[in-house]
């Protein structure tokens, strides 16, 4: 599984941090994009999950959530 969060997209309402029951999300640090809106960051990915609220929530469609696909052999 991989979460991705599309800076250009992201307006840092932190409504996803607030909705994962897991605390993947974290308000970032000073990270801006460049419409000057605070970012939200995945700190801790290995504990989604994979409810895809913080997706599903998302005014903005800036969260992605991908199954990473094993590899075939």
């Amino acid at each position: 599984m991989k979460i991705s969060i599309n800076s250009e997209f992201c307006k840092g309402c932190m409504m996803c941090v607030d909705i994962c029951p897991r605390e993947v999300f974290e308000e970032s640090k000073g990270k801006i994009n460049k419409k000057g809106y605070k970012l939200v960051e995945v700190v801790h990915p290995e504990k989604c999950i994979e409810c895809r609220k913080c997706e599903l929530i998302c005014p903005d469609f800036a969260i992605n959530i991908k199954e990473e696909e094993e590899d075939q052999k």
